[in-house]
């Protein structure tokens, strides 16, 4: 791979890590005044899916953020960077989805959600991963 693609690939991995990283840290009120904090984060879930049952929400406002951390870590890491990277496409895909359900495709758009999941599936076509774990492993 060329230098400047590599720089590209590498950037595009960080800036999907900090994306899902923020995320968390401001729900979990890490990033001071600026976090949105748990109970509007759970809030939130409830109406990107008022389609579901609302005794699911609780659920999956854990698991949400279970698997936004563990992909944005992973992702930082650059441990198993194309596994990690589908699946960060698929769930923001599915956030899109959610989103354009219950209040219409502007807000995803607005969002970049789909842009971000395009990156993320973009991320998951490349065969090696510069300054990364998957490198160093050799996987």
């Amino acid at each position: 791979m060329k230098v400047r693609q590599n720089i590209a690939v590498f950037l595009l991995r960080i800036t999907l890590a900090a994306g899902f990283l923020s995320a968390v840290s401001s729900r979990l009120n890490l990033w001071g005044a600026q976090s949105s904090g748990w109970s509007k984060f759970v809030r939130y879930t409830a109406e990107v899916n008022s389609f579901l049952p609302h005794s699911w929400i609780p659920s999956l406002a854990v698991l949400s953020t279970f698997a936004e951390s563990s992909i944005g870590i992973l992702l930082l890491i650059g441990y198993r960077v194309r596994k990690t990277a589908l699946c960060a496409a698929i769930l923001t895909v599915l956030f899109g989805i959610a989103m354009s359900i219950s209040f219409g495709c502007k807000e995803p758009l607005d969002y970049s959600v789909f842009v971000f999941s395009a990156g993320a599936f973009l991320l998951s076509t490349f065969s090696s991963y510069l300054w990364s774990l998957d490198q160093l492993l050799h996987l």
